[in-house]
């Protein structure tokens, strides 16, 4: 199984391809320098198989390498993010 995570800025959301076909996304609000992820949707499909684990990473990975900071309102990114702590790093409060 091969894994891709892209940005579609368009849709604002990160979506995980699973060899070429669409398996979940992330979606997210820019809000004043910050990423808000709101929700996190995995095809049952491919539930069970770390594709979630593999699209937050993938999400965090990236926003991490343009400087961008998140609040992670979606439980679990947040969840992702509490058993990741190399990833607190990138976690901002609300104003």
């Amino acid at each position: 199984m091969s894994y891709l995570v892209e940005d579609d800025p368009a849709k604002r959301r990160f979506e995980i391809l699973v060899d070429d076909a669409l398996a979940g996304f992330t979606a997210y609000q820019p809000r004043s320098g910050m990423l808000v992820l709101t929700h996190t949707e995995v095809d049952e499909r491919y539930r069970g198989m770390g594709v979630g684990e593999a699209l937050v990473r993938g999400a965090l990975d990236q926003l991490r390498e343009r400087g961008d900071r998140v609040v992670p309102q979606c439980r679990f990114v947040a969840k992702f993010i509490q058993r990741h702590p190399e990833y607190a790093d990138l976690v901002v409060t609300e104003p």
